[in-house]
């Protein structure tokens, strides 16, 4: 979450005055993440969520993204829900930008994940697959391995001001990802961007996932190395295999992972690192001006990718594979 875009009080009020959520009391900008504009606003009804989007999020795929929450929500997946307006819309515009309105949902994302959040992830993670299998609609995947050296290439010039050799490792690697990428594992509906902070807990228990603006069809392994990187990395950078465990297995016992998967793992696993780095390595390079936004470290996801570049098999991420009871 962050905000590119001010919204002005009283364009604000006139805009929740097409929706029954009572009148405006206050709001507040999120500065997290960096991907689209998001405030918490506080009515007379209550609390929700604003959200306008920009930058990668087109407004075609819009109707994806909030359907996806109303189906995951049908099938058990706690998630927030698009609230409609007066008229049964629930994708407008304010401020030159698509908006939407989402429900609260109640609880912190974790800022020092344990091995029992990284365990309820990983259980949330399997169910979240294999409900998304039976949605209607599709959505490729523009960041998957077909679209990271374009995106490599908007900053290739500047990558070695950002580090030092920063260029020649990237090449190396789109090379190697490139030649390697699996083409035949299973695929759905994946989140894509599961970190933390896309989180919420109450303790530890899971009270929702939120933010599925990166959500589309992909090899579900691959988001799971996604989650791996996101949750399982301490603040130094280093591997926790504590957590690995605990994650990796509470996923297995829902959706077990497949012999193939396991062998692909450690690839999925430098793709999915080369998908944030070159990203936050964009942003980094193009925050824009005046925009209340803190662009994420693009050196972390180096440090992350040195890791898997050093493992030979799934069982060096230190679990054994647990029967699906799923």
């Amino acid at each position: 979450m962050a905000v590119y875009t001010d919204v002005a009080a009283d364009e604000l009020a006139d805009f929740l005055s097409g929706y029954g959520i009572g009148d405006l009391l206050s709001y507040k900008g999120i500065a997290e993440g960096v991907e689209n504009s998001n405030f918490l606003l506080h009515t007379t009804r209550g609390y929700y969520f604003l959200t306008l989007y920009e930058k990668r999020v087109a407004k075609g795929d819009l109707p994806f993204f909030l359907n996806l929450m109303g189906h995951l929500a049908s099938r058990g997946i706690r998630c927030p829900q698009p609230v409609a307006d007066k008229s049964g819309e629930t994708l407008r515009t304010l401020a030159g930008r698509p908006a939407a309105i989402i429900d609260f949902l109640e609880g912190v994302w974790p800022r020092k994940p344990s091995a029992a959040h990284c365990a309820a992830i990983g259980e949330s993670l399997a169910k979240l697959h294999l409900a998304g299998a039976d949605f209607a609609m599709t959505r490729a995947n523009a960041l998957s391995v077909a679209g990271w050296r374009p995106l490599y290439d908007t900053a290739r010039a500047r990558a070695d001001t950002v580090h030092t050799g920063l260029c020649d490792f990237l090449d190396a690697e789109l090379s190697f990802l490139e030649q390697n990428w699996p083409r035949d594992l299973p695929r759905g509906i994946i989140h894509a961007d599961l970190f933390p902070d896309n989180a919420l807990f109450l303790g530890d228990k899971l009270s929702g996932l939120i933010d599925f603006y990166f959500a589309c069809d992909d090899i579900l392994a691959y988001d799971v190395a996604i989650c791996l990187n996101a949750w399982c990395f301490e603040n130094d950078h280093s591997f926790n295999v504590t957590k690995a465990s605990a994650f990796l297995s509470a996923y297995q016992k829902v959706r077990c992972l497949s012999a193939e998967e396991r062998g692909a793992f450690p690839v999925l696993a430098r793709g999915a690192a080369i998908r944030f780095l070159l990203t936050r390595l964009v942003d980094w390079l193009n925050v824009p001006p005046g925009a209340l936004v803190r662009p994420k470290d693009p050196l972390e996801y180096v440090r992350k990718l040195r890791f898997h570049q050093g493992v030979r098999s799934f069982a060096d991420y230190s679990v054994t594979t647990t029967e699906s009871v799923g």
